[in-house]
This record gives structure tokens, sequence and C-alpha cells, in this order.
């Protein structure tokens, strides 16, 4: 594929994000797909289309599929750990999280307080609460965004009032 014709799969992925944003997503589907029949390797559509059967159709299996795919072509397109590990959350499958994040945090460019954030989650929805707490720390600590680290301080102090509630 010469470099013209991934300049114009390139505008096409944008339109699709764009009206993905517009909520327009019948058509955001159908702009990814054809993306996906002249160019099966462009990961980043595999993204798109997982975040879409994800938030809008519930369909936590196809969108694992479909961000696994993503990350199997672009391992660089640091969107896609965050998407598929709130998947991996959301269906209970906390030791493939693990795993994902582990490889998460190596990649380039990674938004470290938000993997930082996940490991917290899944720390917490394992019920190893001192290891949340470290990582929501990690989290603030690595922040920037005064709105994220309050998030993360109240995800401490959740954290906190469950371990005094076991032990009572």
């Amino acid at each position: 594929m010469g470099d013209y014709d991934r300049i114009l799969l390139d505008e096409l992925f944008f339109e699709a994000d764009n009206l993905i944003k517009e909520k327009r997503f019948t058509e955001a589907i159908q702009k990814l797909e054809a993306i996906l029949t002249d160019a099966p390797d462009y990961g980043k559509a595999y993204n798109h289309l997982g975040w879409i059967y994800e938030t809008q159709y519930r369909d936590y299996s196809k969108s694992e599929e479909l961000y696994r795919r993503c990350i199997a072509l672009t391992p660089e397109y640091t969107p896609v750990y965050g998407n598929l590990s709130i998947t991996l959350s959301t269906v209970n499958k906390l030791d493939e999280q693990e795993q994902l994040l582990n490889q998460a945090i190596k990649v380039p460019g990674i938004d470290r307080p938000l993997i930082c954030n996940e490991f917290g989650i899944m720390y917490e929805m394992k019920g190893d609460f001192d290891n949340a707490i470290e990582h929501y720390k990690k989290a603030i600590i690595a922040s920037l965004n005064d709105a994220n680290i309050e998030i993360y301080s109240k995800s401490i102090e959740r954290c906190k009032k469950k371990k005094e509630m076991l032990k009572m």
C-alpha cells in the first residue's frame, strides 16, 4: 500500500472518529468497516470499533476481540490499552487485565496515570486494598490533571473505608 493510500485511510479514520464524537455510531461503523475492507491491518480502526461495541452495544466479547486485534497490529497505539483494560475489568477477567497492564506500562507514550489507576481498580476489585492504594498513589504522582488527582484521592479514601469495614 502506498503513502497516498495510507493518507486516504487516515482521512477516513479521522472522519469516523468525528462521527463517534457526534454520536453517529452507525455511520462511524460503516467508515471503519470500509477502512478494514481496504486495509485489514489498519489497527486503530479495530480500537474504535471495539469502543463502539463496548460502550454502545455492551458486547464485551466482541469489543475484547477487536481491541486485541488492534494491539496485535499496532501495539504502539496507546489508547487501546485503557479501553481493553476497562472491558476486562467489566467482565471480571482480572488476571488477564493484570497481564495487559504489565504490558501497557512499558509502551512508549502510554498514559501512565491512567494505567496506574487501572491497576488500582483491578487490585481493589480483587480485594487487595493495600496494593490498590499504592497504585492510586502512583497515579496521583504521575498525574498533571487536578480533576484526575481528585478522583484518585477519592479512590484511596474508598479503599481505606473498605479496609475498615473488614475489621468490623
